[in-house]
């Protein structure tokens, strides 16, 4: 069904290529433990712990190649004034504060020293964040996209990164959600207006972190 609807996009002049530039960094969002822990009300398995663990090699080859590595998190203030209208939608973000293990990135994918992490209150890593000016600042042209959920601040993300100028690329391996159908759906979509959906293996490649 995906094969035939992609042909018939492609047919209509849409979900063309971008392609990767020359100047690309590597963005993790939101790879923290709420998405992860069975006592969690976010807890999204197996897409994000699935995501997670194809997300490892992206991480090391990146850090190999020496290109900017850029996480995002999300927490706000117990009392979450600073949600708006996003936590009375999702009210189970609320437990996202500051001092919650459930805000902190896992283990598995910890920043190093001197990664830079912006912490966001909205869906898209670039709203009301600075992303944009510090990946123009850098000459980024390209940007890979990891993290979750896919229907949510992966898919705001892709199309804010793709209106900001950049290449959006997303390794479908390394992107999760709680239901595989809404999972699908949005990375259909992404590839079909906002950036190109790839294997894991493609951006290994690129990256020349390829086993």
């Amino acid at each position: 069904m995906h094969n035939e609807l992609r042909d018939d996009y492609r047919s209509h002049g849409l979900a063309a290529r971008v392609g990767f530039g020359g100047r690309p960094a590597l963005l993790l969002v939101d790879f923290v433990q709420a998405y992860t822990l069975p006592e969690s009300p976010l807890y999204a398995a197996p897409g994000v712990p699935d995501a997670i663990t194809a997300s490892v090699a992206v991480l090391h080859a990146a850090r190999n190649a020496g290109i900017p590595v850029i996480y995002t998190t999300v927490s706000y203030a117990a009392d979450g004034r600073d949600g708006g209208w996003f936590l009375h939608k999702v009210p189970a973000l609320r437990q996202l504060t500051a001092d919650s293990p459930l805000a902190q990135i896992v283990d598995e994918l910890a920043p190093a020293t001197g990664e830079l992490v912006i912490n966001k209150k909205y869906a898209s890593a670039f709203f009301g964040t600075h992303l944009a000016a510090t990946l123009t600042a850098m000459q980024i042209d390209t940007l890979i996209m990891v993290g979750c959920s896919t229907s949510g601040c992966i898919r705001a993300s892709a199309v804010d990164g793709m209106q900001h100028g950049f290449r959006v690329i997303v390794p479908r391996e390394c992107v999760g959600d709680r239901a595989v159908a809404v999972h699908e759906a949005n990375l259909f979509d992404i590839d079909g207006k906002y950036g190109d959906v790839v294997d894991r293996e493609a951006v290994l490649t690129y990256l020349g972190g390829a086993p």
